[in-house]
């Protein structure tokens, strides 16, 4: 069985939601809210530690009863099931997309051609759990017998933002292992990082599933020819751990075989933190902690998978996307998290929702005729509002945006908190309501300045309120979106687990790399030729 391919144009329910739109498209929010006293009630979603208020957005009770149908009428369902069964959904590569059963308990069944991969899941589960336990426990050690200290994360794409963003978010439970993560092929990156590393106490985790990655495999390099000139050949296997599927190549680059964990085809890359490649997580702040994060994820997966729509967070979330997207037209989404703890969390989500819904041909191999994708940015609240937020509350363009906070501080100062919660709980206000010339002239301001300080309010929100940020709800809170990521893509009638939009950059990166030390040259448009030139006249 393979996905349902639906033109979502020649459904009855996109059909009702064109007629709709021109029927409300020019509603106030603060109206909606007058005319019913339990508008917040209805659209409130209330689920484990989660609390996900979506009446601020520019819908009624009938949008959303069409959205519902929409969902229906492109087998949404049947989509959901053949995710978890293991089917192969990514069907331009031919593969599964079982990320689910990475955080899955170890008595449940997922099968990739029709062998269960859980007793394979847990086999490597163990293994991050003692390589784990060894070295924050410091009975690994280095090749001068000293415990590790610092932990160097090389990978680029899904292999760092995912690892990445969750040390950062979980900073405060983390242990007392400093953690680096090298990516960019930029060597001013890598060799910044050197300059904090002690080579005897130092651990380079090299995450590439294929190991032929041009960055990670140049950073890799670069950072074990500066390990050499302090160790021999024979320490890097103390040293140098790899994630990967290529056994050959990581053994030719002196890692120890027991020191390889494996990856699979079956779990894209931008999907990947719960496998091996969060080894950097669980190496940060305990398994334990990372484990909670897998439970956490789970959870998400079983509310998105058995949740009715009409109460399932990432269906909601997703439907109202679209209605943005396809309808009024919105082409970005700010994503808002009132913790500094969440800082990467913006750029995280960009590449698993740029690079997953960022297609304009269809199942059917059709070119699209509406849009796809939604472009994501966002910074934490409160710097934000002291940057962009004039442009969503009083710019042309219209911005929906989900505001991510949480009830409780980890460090307990409630002073700090209650100013982050006032912010956060006005914004969305702000947003909502605007202010009308009345309010204006009341405040008593001059008649020429009247005109700048009207608000039109009517900006969308979302607010996913938790109750603390810990391993666990983070968990939840990022599997939340890599669902609303699925739905969507099932709605657009688009492949979500490709990206070989990502690869004509790389193959031309090889050529020209080629051409830099060779006299020959392939052929170019002018203004690539020119500036290859230029930098050829530099060296």
């Amino acid at each position: 069985m393979t996905l349902p391919k639906i033109n979502p144009l020649n459904t009855p329910s996109w059909k009702k939601l064109q007629e709709h739109f021109e029927a409300v498209k020019d509603l106030h929010m603060k109206d909606l809210f007058a005319a019913d006293a339990e508008r917040a009630n209805k659209f409130t979603v209330k689920w484990d530690d989660f609390y996900v208020d979506f009446s601020k957005n520019r819908i009624t009770e009938e949008t959303l009863k069409y959205l519902l149908e929409l969902a229906d009428d492109v087998k949404l369902k049947d989509a959901i099931a053949s995710q978890f069964s293991g089917e192969i959904i990514n069907q331009t590569e031919g593969r599964a997309v079982l990320h689910t059963a990475l955080r899955a308990p170890k008595t449940a069944h997922f099968k990739v051609g029709g062998e269960d991969v859980m007793p394979e899941i847990y086999k490597v589960k163990d293994q991050i759990k003692a390589f784990t336990n060894e070295v924050v426990g410091g009975v690994r050690k280095g090749y001068t017998g000293k415990a590790f200290t610092d932990v160097v994360n090389i990978g680029i794409g899904g292999s760092d933002l995912g690892p990445a963003m969750v040390v950062d978010a979980l900073q405060f439970y983390k242990n007392h292992l400093n953690t680096h993560f090298v990516s960019n092929i930029d060597g001013d990156h890598v060799n910044e990082v050197i300059k904090k590393l002690n080579p005897e106490t130092t651990l380079f985790v090299v995450v590439s599933k294929t190991f032929t990655t041009q960055e990670t495999l140049s950073n890799a390099n670069t950072l074990k020819e500066w390990f050499l000139e302090y160790a021999d050949e024979s320490d890097i296997a103390k040293h140098f751990v790899a994630v990967s599927t290529n056994i050959e190549k990581v053994q030719a680059f002196g890692i120890d075989p027991n020191n390889i964990f494996p990856m699979w085809d079956w779990v894209g890359g931008r999907f990947s933190l719960w496998s091996a490649v969060g080894l950097t997580i669980s190496l940060a702040m305990g398994y334990e902690h990372f484990d909670s994060l897998l439970k956490g994820a789970h959870k998400m997966d079983e509310h998105f998978r058995n949740e009715d729509f009409d109460s399932n967070i990432p269906v909601l979330l997703a439907l109202i996307s679209v209605w943005y997207n396809n309808f009024f037209k919105v082409e970005s989404e700010a994503v808002i998290p009132y913790s500094q703890y969440l800082n990467q969390f913006a750029t995280y989500l960009q590449q698993g929702i740029m690079e997953s819904n960022g297609k304009s041909v269809d199942r059917n191999g059709n070119p699209i005729n509406y849009q796809t994708g939604t472009i994501i940015w966002g910074e934490p609240g409160t710097n934000s509002q002291h940057a962009f937020f004039q442009l969503i509350h009083q710019g042309t363009k219209l911005i929906p945006a989900d505001f991510i906070g949480f009830a409780k501080s980890l460090h307990g100062n409630q002073d700090h908190q209650d100013k982050l919660t006032s912010n956060f709980l006005a914004q969305t206000e702000a947003l909502l309501n605007g202010k009308t010339e009345a309010e204006v002239v009341a405040e008593g301001t001059a008649e020429a300045i009247i005109p700048f300080k009207i608000f039109q309010g009517n900006k969308p929100t979302n607010t996913i309120y938790v109750e603390k940020l810990s391993p666990e709800s983070l968990g939840k809170l990022i599997a939340m979106y890599e669902h609303k990521i699925f739905v969507q893509g099932i709605i657009w009638n688009i492949f979500s687990y490709d990206q070989f939009g990502v690869e004509l950059g790389k193959q031309l990166a090889s050529k020209i790399l080629q051409e830099f030390n060779s006299t020959e040259s392939s052929t170019h448009d002018t203004s690539t030729q020119n500036l290859l030139n230029y930098y050829k006249s530099f060296s």
